[in-house]
């Protein structure tokens, strides 16, 4: 069946329907990993975004139970060159294509994504609308300029847990090894990798939904706090923000991705959008106290200003490669640190995973 893509500017892209039919609205942003379109599909940070997969042919390993970074799909669109049917890999259980359709989200494939991507890259990332019916265009255009939008609304509260649980959720999954920390993760759309890797690093978890007050939080007596991934604009999030200013030199802090953008608003520090964003599994970063060079998983539209940031209290760790955008810092007298990008790496290398041994140094 046809599918339509629509972008806000009015470019018109036609091909094939891929996954349910019906219609769907999201910013249109590009991610250029070559695989891992389970778990970017299932990323809470892609939470109304419609992705676009530069790799140009996408499914021929299908989808596995061991893979998913949260409980559903998150991303409103998928958006690929060529789809595959045949699936082949030892893991699978069902196809992609299968996949999308039990859970409603509508995708295109057979379109230029090369000539997408570049349209993204001149004109930045923009709402879109994927369709299978045969409504006009100005009607559907129509809707996307009256319909939501994503700067200035708190996707956050749209994902976040309904109440704090233990992880992992199951005894039978749980480890003979002794967890040595207790670390309160606060839940922004944060991924399962990510609670993997903090468990492996010996912290025991309690996942905490994103309007959580400290004092809530000290009850427990943790020795670590987590701010989570997450999706969207940081600024709307201002509960976070205070809560963090509250716990700020109480407890060691970790953030990661959507939680590093509150660590620096908490700071003190502006965010600001993106053009066209940082997506994909590649990216060159560069750990200023070491010269060492990492290549990460990122997977944001937001950054935190550099020069915002307090300059006697804070510390730039890690800078982007590619233009040069802050991807790391840590306070230099008070126990709290962030990073932009991915070190739990789903999916992406593994350069990065020093981050967690770091985070439990600052507890030890």
């Amino acid at each position: 069946m046809k599918a339509r893509l629509i972008l806000a500017d009015g470019t018109h892209f036609e091909g094939l329907s891929l996954g349910a039919m019906g219609t769907a609205i999201g910013e249109v942003v590009f991610n250029t990993a070559m695989t891992g379109y389970q778990e970017i599909l299932t990323d809470p940070s892609y939470h109304f975004q419609m992705v676009v997969m530069t790799y140009p042919q996408i499914g021929n390993y299908g989808v596995n139970p061991q893979d998913f970074e949260s409980r559903r799909i998150y991303a409103s669109g998928f958006i690929i060159r060529e789809y595959s049917p045949v699936v082949s890999h030892w893991q699978a259980n069902k196809s992609l294509n299968d996949y999308l359709i039990n859970y409603g989200i509508v995708g295109i494939s057979e379109i230029d994504t090369r000539a997408l991507t570049r349209h993204l890259r001149d004109h930045g990332a923009q709402m879109g609308i994927i369709t299978t019916s045969d409504e006009p265009r100005e009607i559907l255009l129509e809707r996307l300029e009256t319909g939501p939008k994503l700067v200035g609304r708190d996707l956050v509260k749209e994902i976040t847990a309904d109440a704090y649980y233990q992880w992992p959720l199951d005894e039978e999954s749980k480890r003979n090894q002794a967890q040595s920390f207790k670390v309160a993760v606060y839940d922004f759309g944060v991924k399962l990798s990510i609670l993997r890797a903090l468990y492996e690093h010996g912290c025991e978890l309690r996942v905490f939904p994103a309007q959580t007050s400290p004092q809530e939080v000290l009850d427990w007596n943790p020795d670590g706090i987590f701010l989570s991934n997450g999706p969207g604009d940081p600024e709307p999030v201002e509960y976070a923000v205070d809560t963090v200013r509250h716990l700020l030199g109480k407890i060691p802090i970790f953030g990661i991705c959507l939680g590093h953008q509150i660590l620096g608003l908490a700071l003190g520090g502006k965010t600001v959008k993106l053009k066209f964003g940082h997506r994909g599994a590649n990216h060159p970063v560069k750990h200023l106290t070491t010269g060492s060079v990492e290549i990460t998983c990122q997977n944001h539209g937001f950054i935190v200003d550099a020069e915002s940031l307090p300059q006697d209290k804070v510390e730039v760790t890690h800078i982007n490669l590619n233009d040069g955008t802050l991807e790391g810092f840590r306070h230099k007298s008070l126990p709290a640190f962030s990073v932009q990008y991915h070190p739990e790496s789903a999916p992406g290398p593994r350069d990065s995973r020093y981050l967690f041994e770091q985070f439990v140094k600052e507890m030890q």
